[in-house]
Protein backbone atom coordinates (compact mmCIF):
# COMPACT_ATOMS: atom_id res chain seq x y z
CA UNK A 1 0.00 0.00 0.00
CA UNK A 2 1.27 3.48 -0.84
CA UNK A 3 0.37 6.64 0.97
CA UNK A 4 0.62 10.08 -0.60
CA UNK A 5 3.05 12.48 1.04
CA UNK A 6 0.12 14.65 2.11
CA UNK A 7 -1.96 12.36 4.31
CA UNK A 8 -4.27 12.96 7.23
CA UNK A 9 -3.97 12.01 10.89
CA UNK A 10 -7.10 10.91 12.72
CA UNK A 11 -6.82 10.99 16.52
CA UNK A 12 -9.43 9.44 18.76
CA UNK A 13 -9.29 10.32 22.47
CA UNK A 14 -11.14 7.88 24.71
CA UNK A 15 -10.83 6.14 28.08
CA UNK A 16 -9.13 2.80 28.57
CA UNK A 17 -12.25 1.36 30.23
CA UNK A 18 -14.63 2.45 27.44
CA UNK A 19 -16.40 -0.57 25.96
CA UNK A 20 -18.41 -1.47 22.87
CA UNK A 21 -20.26 -4.80 22.79
CA UNK A 22 -18.27 -6.03 25.77
CA UNK A 23 -14.84 -5.37 24.27
CA UNK A 24 -12.41 -2.50 24.71
CA UNK A 25 -13.46 0.42 22.50
CA UNK A 26 -9.90 1.03 21.29
CA UNK A 27 -9.69 -2.62 20.20
CA UNK A 28 -12.95 -2.36 18.24
CA UNK A 29 -11.67 0.79 16.49
CA UNK A 30 -8.42 -0.90 15.44
CA UNK A 31 -10.28 -3.98 14.18
CA UNK A 32 -12.66 -1.78 12.13
CA UNK A 33 -9.72 0.24 10.73
CA UNK A 34 -8.13 -3.01 9.57
CA UNK A 35 -11.42 -4.19 8.00
CA UNK A 36 -11.53 -0.91 6.05
CA UNK A 37 -7.94 -1.49 4.83
CA UNK A 38 -6.62 1.67 6.43
CA UNK A 39 -2.84 2.05 6.43
CA UNK A 40 -2.43 1.27 10.14
CA UNK A 41 -3.50 2.17 13.64
CA UNK A 42 -1.65 2.69 16.91
CA UNK A 43 -3.11 2.76 20.42
CA UNK A 44 -1.26 4.92 22.95
CA UNK A 45 -1.99 4.74 26.69
CA UNK A 46 -1.54 8.01 28.52
CA UNK A 47 -0.16 8.36 32.03
CA UNK A 48 -2.30 11.36 32.95
CA UNK A 49 -5.11 13.43 31.48
CA UNK A 50 -8.60 14.84 31.71
CA UNK A 51 -11.46 15.34 29.30
CA UNK A 52 -14.89 16.93 29.05
CA UNK A 53 -15.81 15.96 32.64
CA UNK A 54 -12.59 17.60 33.98
CA UNK A 55 -11.87 14.55 36.14
CA UNK A 56 -8.12 13.84 36.40
CA UNK A 57 -6.99 10.33 35.46
CA UNK A 58 -3.48 9.45 36.60
CA UNK A 59 -1.15 6.46 36.90
CA UNK A 60 0.40 7.71 40.15
CA UNK A 61 0.76 4.90 42.66
CA UNK A 62 -1.40 6.49 45.36
CA UNK A 63 -4.21 7.34 42.97
CA UNK A 64 -4.12 4.40 40.57
CA UNK A 65 -6.79 4.84 37.93
CA UNK A 66 -8.36 2.01 35.97
CA UNK A 67 -9.55 4.43 33.28
CA UNK A 68 -6.38 5.89 31.81
CA UNK A 69 -6.55 8.12 28.74
CA UNK A 70 -6.09 6.30 25.43
CA UNK A 71 -5.38 7.79 22.00
CA UNK A 72 -5.90 5.84 18.78
CA UNK A 73 -3.93 7.32 15.88
CA UNK A 74 -4.56 6.42 12.25
CA UNK A 75 -2.83 7.96 9.22
CA UNK A 76 -4.26 7.55 5.72
CA UNK A 77 -5.96 9.61 3.05
CA UNK A 78 -8.85 11.84 4.09
CA UNK A 79 -11.26 9.83 1.95
CA UNK A 80 -10.33 6.54 3.62
CA UNK A 81 -10.40 8.03 7.11
CA UNK A 82 -13.86 9.47 6.41
CA UNK A 83 -15.07 5.90 5.82
CA UNK A 84 -14.39 5.19 9.52
CA UNK A 85 -16.33 8.19 10.88
CA UNK A 86 -19.86 6.68 10.75
CA UNK A 87 -18.63 3.70 12.80
CA UNK A 88 -17.01 6.03 15.34
CA UNK A 89 -20.21 8.05 15.60
CA UNK A 90 -22.13 4.86 16.32
CA UNK A 91 -19.83 3.41 18.98
CA UNK A 92 -18.49 6.46 20.86
CA UNK A 93 -20.55 7.87 23.69
CA UNK A 94 -17.73 10.03 25.10
CA UNK A 95 -14.42 11.24 23.77
CA UNK A 96 -13.00 13.50 21.09
CA UNK A 97 -11.96 13.00 17.47
CA UNK A 98 -9.55 15.27 15.60
CA UNK A 99 -8.37 15.28 12.00
CA UNK A 100 -5.29 17.12 10.81
CA UNK A 101 -2.87 17.20 7.90
CA UNK A 102 0.11 14.88 8.19
CA UNK A 103 3.22 14.82 6.01
CA UNK A 104 4.09 11.17 5.39
CA UNK A 105 7.88 10.83 5.27
CA UNK A 106 8.05 7.04 5.01
CA UNK A 107 5.58 4.14 4.97
CA UNK A 108 7.23 0.81 4.26
CA UNK A 109 7.10 -2.84 5.09
CA UNK A 110 10.03 -5.23 4.82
Amino acid sequence: MNLPEEGMLLRIFIGESDKYKGKALYEQIVIKARELNLAGATVIRGIMGFGAHSRIHTAKLLALSEDMPVVVEIVDTEEKLNSLLPFLDEIMKDGMITLEKARVIRYRHG
